[in-house]
């Protein structure tokens, strides 16, 4: 008995399955050939992908869309991760603190990847672990950047681990002060000396895809040095949205000496 020939929604379904499991972000010609479509289909069932958040474009390349990173930290790992590790090891070479990048899932962020200078070796990487918005300034700086209903279940789990929501020291005076300032800050929360600052990489108001996270020891986050700090990390942030977002590809400025000192 013949194929039944495929539908629109198994061409969509082919092409994300596609893009999610490649070890990297694959272009169109690749993705065309694995599925068994002719370019122009391929192209076109993309373009709606990418309008619905399935698939994200960085240039020529494909990866796992927000909708998808939510239900697949496999998937981050492979494409987002690769995209994003130049940006990492580049902030935390410039400020001499470990980096690490998570996504957000249901009620927490997952850490999946970091780069970590040796002299922090001490303090834990966390890699591959779910964090709570109420201890660590990763999901705080994502959960900020989400719209309000969507803040439910991390303020849900908070909640019910016993941290107080409302008061000047509750979550929310927390959540507010992060999307006031476009970063959140920790100071020891989790572990004592550990001390970090995160950004949420945002390509749709209300979607973050992402969070980089500056951490270090809490001297390394001193008022003197806290405002250089958010700057590095804005610049970062700001590239990684701009490679995601599928902007043209720009030459990057020469980075200036730091003059923030011995980190």
């Amino acid at each position: 008995m013949p194929e039944a020939p495929r539908t629109a929604v198994d061409k969509a379904l082919d092409l994300v399955e596609a893009v999610a499991r490649a070890s990297q972000p694959p272009r169109l010609t690749d993705l065309a050939e694995e599925v068994g479509l002719h370019r122009a289909t391929a192209y076109r069932v993309l373009v709606d992908l990418v309008r619905r958040g399935w698939v994200l474009r960085a240039g020529d390349r494909y990866l796992p869309g927000t909708a998808v990173l939510q239900l697949s930290s496999s998937a981050a790992r492979n494409s987002l991760g690769a995209l994003a590790r130049p940006v990492l090891a580049a902030l935390s070479e410039r400020t001499g603190l470990m980096v690490n990048l998570q996504v957000p899932e249901v009620d927490r962020s997952r850490v999946i990847d970091v780069v970590r200078p040796d002299r922090l070796a001490m303090i834990s990487s966390l890699t591959g672990q779910a964090l709570p918005v109420h201890r660590f300034a990763g999901p705080l700086a994502l959960v900020a950047a989400l719209t309000p209903a969507d803040r439910v279940p991390y303020l849900r789990a908070a909640e019910e681990a016993g941290f107080p929501l409302e008061g000047p020291d509750g979550l929310l005076s927390d959540i507010e002060e992060a999307e006031r300032t476009g970063f959140a800050v920790e100071y020891g929360r989790n572990e004592q000396p550990v001390a970090s600052l995160a950004r949420a990489v945002v390509t749709r108001p209300g979607a973050p895809v992402c969070a980089l996270t500056l951490v270090g020891l809490g001297p390394d986050f001193g008022e003197a040095r806290l405002p250089g700090l958010r700057e590095r990390l804005r610049e970062a942030t700001d590239e990684l949205a701009h490679i995601l977002s599928g902007a043209p590809a720009s030459e990057p400025p020469s980075p200036a000496p730091s003059t923030e000192g011995p980190a």
